[in-house]
């Protein structure tokens, strides 16, 4: 894809510490000549917005996954226009989005509106490189990083400007870049698609029909099943119960104690200790640890508001937690890692989002009171080992595949990453390159490409929404 490309012959300092050269053809422009911020409020009746990392700024009713709900006086709410660019608070990861459509969102976000001189489409792929996402953090104000832009001090800040002729063939170079790069990353992520179809065919037979083999003696496929009782469980080998939850867990409730790590609940990897947030900043932790919930080696815990996509998980050791999370103590006879399959399975995350409660819908919770009362399996304390044992032998071909395509799928975003820097700082000229392209009807943006590149802990920014610290 870059084969033949080449710097430019002649290059100056641009004066920015962030950029270093540029070409020498290239001018450098304060944001001011380029955008002026749309402060406009007052349209109520527009549709809600919502600013997404892989799909610009969207439609909130368009978009699949749950965003931060806006506030209830839609007067308040500042107007975007098609193609203004919104910086959300996803903007020191993602870089500043482009709008594909006119709505309201957020008066916390600061919404640009492109002069003549930057409507070319050049600033879309500009503002994705990451030299000038990383410098976003000198235009900071507020207590919190990243949370708000100070617009008087980001509009004195100076960009580069290429000329038109260059700025277009930019845009039709990356276009045509980022078209191959999303078919490759659509096609990886259709198959992980299906591996984790296979991965979770295997795991919900074996927990909740047993052993296909002789296993423990008492879950062959000859063994007799009986109704559960309960529509979506269906039927159950005839040894096996129905309980509550609460007969399987108690809810642990100690306060936090100084000198254990903090973990957290991911939607990948069940429960870890990271030290960087999903923006890659050092996390921002309590001073005082008995703010935190205390969490034993074994215990399960899961976070209140995405329990109902997965968000659960078996702690590998002594910990503190979120208080927004519920820590589960398992009972004698509970085998958590069994379990743990069992609240990932789809069927079983259907029935959360039904017990989650809340004002509106994407503010819903599950809290300790409703789990309890959800139903779920019992059998025999071994025959839950054999379980685990069972499906992490069958699937670990399975992920170690999926692992596998993950990692190709990340070694190319990196590659676009890398791409992008540096054909919009100016490193590499692509002006030949992209002449020599062919012709292609324009699609609307990509953004169905885009949707397929997205990953579940980037898409959004919880930490806005979320009781955690």
């Amino acid at each position: 894809m870059i084969e033949g490309l080449k710097p430019y012959a002649d290059y100056k300092e641009s004066g920015l510490p962030w950029l270093g050269r540029c070409p020498k053809n290239w001018s450098v422009r304060r944001a001011k000549i380029l955008f002026h911020e749309r402060v406009q409020k007052g349209f109520p009746n527009e549709p809600l917005l919502a600013a997404t990392q892989t799909k610009g700024v969207v439609k909130k009713e368009d978009y699949e996954t749950r965003t931060v709900t806006a506030q209830k006086d839609l007067h308040l709410l500042k107007l975007v226009e098609v193609g203004d660019y919104v910086i959300s608070l996803r903007s020191f990861q993602g870089g500043i989005e482009v709008a594909h459509c006119r709505g309201i969102i957020s008066p916390a976000y600061t919404v640009l509106k492109p002069r003549k001189t930057a409507t070319s489409g050049y600033y879309s792929h500009f503002f994705k490189a990451k030299p000038f996402i990383d410098s976003l953090s000198l235009f900071v104000t507020g207590i919190r990083e990243g949370q708000n832009i100070d617009y008087e001090r980001l509009s004195r800040a100076e960009m580069p400007m290429p000329s038109e002729a260059e700025q277009a063939a930019i845009v039709r170079f990356l276009d045509h870049a980022n078209r191959k790069i999303d078919g490759f990353i659509r096609a990886k992520r259709k198959l992980i698609g299906l591996l984790n179809e296979q991965k979770q065919a295997i795991i919900h037979k074996a927990v909740t029909r047993g052993l296909p083999s002789t296993g423990s003696g008492q879950a062959t496929p000859d063994v007799p099943l009986k109704p559960s009782g309960i529509p979506w469980i269906g039927e159950i080998p005839k040894h096996w119960g129905i309980v509550r939850n609460m007969a399987l867990f108690a809810h642990r409730v100690e306060s936090g104690i100084a000198g254990l790590p903090v973990l957290q609940v991911s939607l990948r990897s069940g429960i870890t200790a990271e030290e960087m947030d999903q923006f890659g900043r050092p996390k921002r932790l309590i001073a005082d640890a008995t703010k935190y919930k205390r969490i034993h080696q074994g215990d399960m815990a899961y976070n209140t508001m995405r329990m109902w996509q997965g968000a659960v998980g078996v702690s590998p050791g002594d910990g503190l937690v979120s208080p927004a999370y519920v820590v589960l103590k398992p009972r004698p006879g509970t085998y958590p890692e069994f379990y743990d399959f069992i609240f990932h399975t789809e069927v079983y995350k259907q029935q959360v989002n039904r017990q989650s409660t809340g004002i509106v819908s994407d503010r819903n919770r599950l809290y300790w009171d409703s789990f309890k009362q959800m139903p779920n399996l019992t059998l025999p304390r071994i025959e839950q080992e054999e379980i685990v044992a069972f499906i992490s032998k069958e699937t670990s071909a399975l992920t170690t595949a999926i692992a596998r395509t993950e990692r190709e799928i990340a070694l190319m975003q990196e590659y676009r990453t890398r791409l992008t820097a540096d054909i919009v700082t100016g490193k590499l000229d692509v002006r030949e390159a992209a002449a020599r392209l062919p012709e292609v009807q324009s699609d609307g943006g990509d953004l169905s490409d885009k949707a397929d590149t997205a990953d579940l802990s980037d898409d959004l920014d919880e930490s806005a929404e979320e009781e955690e610290p």
